[in-house]
């Protein structure tokens, strides 16, 4: 796997600004980090991130947006 360390672009990102990037570690972990502040990672396992993205994806963390923005 030669790409296997470069960080990839989400596909829902805009060309510009706010890009969210994606990369696997040598040691197996998941690295995300967007574009705003590259040199801020955040780094989980591939199993809690796939956790995050099928909670994400049946709508189980709208409330917390909701929440965050009546709360501004």
């Amino acid at each position: 796997m030669p790409n296997a360390h470069i960080w990839r672009k989400s596909s829902y990102s805009p060309n510009a600004a706010n890009c969210v990037y994606v990369r696997n570690n040598r040691d197996g972990a998941l690295q995300l980090r967007e574009s705003d502040a590259p040199d801020t990672t955040l780094t989980t396992s591939p199993t809690a991130f796939g956790g995050f993205i099928r909670a994400a994806k049946a709508g189980t963390l709208d409330r917390l947006a909701t929440r965050t923005a009546a709360s501004d």
